[in-house]
């Protein structure tokens, strides 16, 4: 076992293992060691900037989920943009499932808003699912506020997949989007510019939000369409 696995395996926790194992499907359950979050961050953030963490960094592809989970987290303490972003490009081939995609927001990637929405273009447009998911994730987190342009959501509308969780992102950024630019949004339901799967678990992700208004949760019901 290398020293890192030795200290994972040291935060194990046998419970939640078996849990947090039946929420991903795409990951061997023989992969999972069983380590919470808190416990895992707090690992990432001894471990930043050691001659440790570089090496284990530079040891791809990793064997233990929660070696991926380190992994993203330790990009997450990068505070420069262009490392940050050249340890993303090189971990996102090896993200396989939709909890390591997800933990991953390294604040870094506000530095240079431009040049990250290039790349978003870029994964956008991958084979990898992962790499579209985040791509999608980057694009919600970042460009539906101040930054947003409607043109920004054509590009998640214009991306067809089959892959389960790389639809179920292109609902939750709708989704979001509806909370957060309503307008410019519900035309795509309006005019049915989603697959139909998307479309309905758009609306159903909108109607479960806090933050969408009662008035335009009975509208969007209106708008589901038949599968």
């Amino acid at each position: 076992m290398t020293e890192i696995q030795q200290r994972l395996f040291a935060l194990q926790d046998a419970g939640y293992r078996d849990f947090h194992a039946a929420l991903m499907p795409t990951v061997d359950k023989a992969l999972v060691i069983g380590v919470r979050m808190p416990a895992l961050r707090a690992l990432a953030k001894e471990l930043k900037g050691t001659e440790l963490a570089a090496d284990f960094m530079a040891a791809l592809p990793h064997k233990y989920y929660e070696e991926n989970n380190l992994h993203a987290a330790l990009i997450g303490h990068i505070r420069d943009f262009q490392p940050c972003l050249t340890a993303l490009e090189r971990f996102l081939p090896y993200v396989d499932n939709w909890a390591t995609c997800d933990m991953m927001n390294p604040r870094a990637l506000a530095k240079d808003k431009a040049a990250l929405l290039e790349h978003i273009r870029l994964w956008l447009q991958s084979s990898h699912t992962y790499t579209v998911r985040f791509g999608m994730e980057m694009l919600m987190n970042h460009f539906l506020e101040e930054d947003f342009r409607e043109e920004y959501l054509a590009l998640v509308a214009s991306v067809r997949s089959e892959e389960y969780y790389v639809r179920m992102m292109q609902a939750w950024y709708f989704a979001t989007a509806l909370a957060k630019q309503y307008e410019a949004a519900v035309t795509y339901l309006e005019q049915r510019r989603l697959g139909a799967w998307v479309h309905n678990k758009t609306i159903q992700k909108a109607r479960e939000s806090f933050r969408v208004s009662q008035e335009q949760k009975e509208y969007l019901k209106s708008l589901k369409v038949s599968q």
